[in-house]
């Protein structure tokens, strides 16, 4: 019997040379690329939920709204940042990886510091979207992407060690912002946070991915990055016929919409269960280094075992941890909840960064992460909403967990079922021609 990783999905243990370095550029070492691309989505945390989670009640206070209103500005930002995303993958396919990051940087940096100068709730608003559109959006999106671009070898576990580098320093944001918030309170930080993207990202997108380039200097790259991705980019309506690009981005949009919901509501869910605030809050820590281990758990086993596979797994690890929710109690099943929840969406997320310059090759895959990172954080976006109407409805959170459980329930169902993708206009290549008669 054949092992899994002979499995017709497998990723190839190995690949050809990087297309930057077989055009003759010089190509950024694949351990640098993996630390400049970690610190690049590491400094995206200002964009993210976890980032902005320490400047809600000053907004609050300092802008004289209620927290509805905030709550609403946040997900009109986050809906209308991630109408931008399909955009920005599109630009790094035709421009490449460096210009559209340096052009990312200094538009979050600009929009992080009219977030420091806000007087109104329009304002917040439009600070939100831009926040959200370049950090969560742009800055995750074009580090994951120029890693796979970046490395071919080994390219999950690249994509793991970079994930897992920028999570942790996603992580952190929130700590240091709150230290500068209580010093020089939070405009001063917001601001000090743009000058932060300025002065790290800029010179990494000019200088740091030298080599790096993607987009359609690279339309080569995907000869040899197994998939069938062949030498020419794939036309994103030829991706979207393909039941594995629904697959996983179902998967991606239900992981970000079940976490999201689950985790801004920790506080209150968990203590429906027995624990206290404080216990509530500190099972943030299990869930992030779960994740952490799965991201790069998940994103090296796509070196040798089927994407399809890994994301059934992920699905059900998701669905499991929702299914226990009334077990859950202070203690040992509340670790193992938080664990199963933080792992089962990092898995997801990695197999997706791995999987699709995998199955596609990369001389599309802005665009086609652009789209799928859209659905993704649109989802993200009404998750607390449902959530919460869950719990209204019912006057608990038990039966709106079900609920959720079952759609990554049904992906993982529907997982065994995607097929392997197979251009419809592929061309034999380089056949011999007939002399011309005559």
């Amino acid at each position: 019997m054949s092992s899994l990783s002979s499995h017709p999905d497998s990723a190839p243990r190995s690949a050809p040379e990087s297309g930057t370095a077989a055009r003759g550029r010089p190509a950024a070492h694949p351990a640098v690329a993996v630390a400049l691309c970690g610190t690049v989505l590491a400094l995206s945390g200002p964009g993210q939920t976890a980032g902005m989670s320490v400047l809600i009640d000053h907004f609050i206070a300092d802008l004289e709204v209620s927290r509805s209103a905030v709550s609403t500005a946040y997900l009109v930002g986050t809906l209308c940042g991630a109408l931008a995303l399909p955009w920005i993958g599109r630009a790094v396919d035709r421009f490449g990886v460096r210009p559209v990051l340096a052009g990312i940087a200094l538009s979050f940096g600009a929009f992080l510091t009219l977030l420091s100068l806000v007087e109104g709730i329009v304002g917040l608003t439009v600070a939100f979207v831009g926040a959200r559109a370049m950090g969560q959006g742009g800055m995750t999106l074009v580090a994951t992407t120029a890693v796979a671009i970046a490395v071919t070898r080994k390219r999950g576990t690249a994509i793991g060690l970079t994930t897992a580098a920028g999570t942790a320093g996603i992580s952190l944001v929130p700590v240091a912002a709150e230290r500068v918030i209580a010093e020089f309170g939070w405009r001063a930080a917001v601001l000090g946070e743009a000058a932060v993207v300025w002065a790290v990202v800029l010179p990494i997108a000019i200088w740091g991915l030298r080599g790096v380039r993607g987009g359609r200097g690279d339309a080569k790259a995907g000869a040899g990055d197994g998939g069938g991705a062949g030498g020419e980019a794939w036309p994103l309506r030829s991706i979207v016929r393909t039941s594995m690009f629904w697959l996983i981005t179902g998967a991606v949009a239900c992981s970000g919409l079940v976490t999201t919901a689950m985790f801004f509501h920790q506080i209150s869910i968990l203590g429906e269960q027995g624990l206290t605030p404080t216990q509530a809050a500190a099972n943030f820590l299990p869930q992030t280094v779960a994740g952490l281990l799965a991201a790069f758990a998940f994103s090296a086993a796509t070196d040798r075992f089927s994407p399809k596979l890994l994301i059934m797994a992920c699905m059900a690890v998701q669905a499991a941890a929702l299914c226990m929710l009334p077990i859950v109690g202070p203690g040992p099943t509340a670790v193992v909840y938080g664990m199963a929840l933080g792992a089962g969406a990092s898995g997801a997320r990695s197999v997706e960064a791995a999987a699709f310059p995998y199955y596609y090759g990369t001389a599309s895959l802005g665009t086609l992460r652009g789209l799928t990172q859209s659905v993704a954080v649109s989802s993200t976006a009404v998750a607390p909403l449902l959530l919460s109407l869950g719990h209204d409805l019912a006057d608990s959170y038990v039966p709106a967990a079900f609920a959720l459980a079952v759609l990554p329930a049904a992906v993982a169902l529907a997982a065994p079922f995607a097929r392997r993708p197979r251009r419809a206009d592929a061309r034999p290549a380089a056949l011999p021609q007939p002399p011309a008669s005559g």
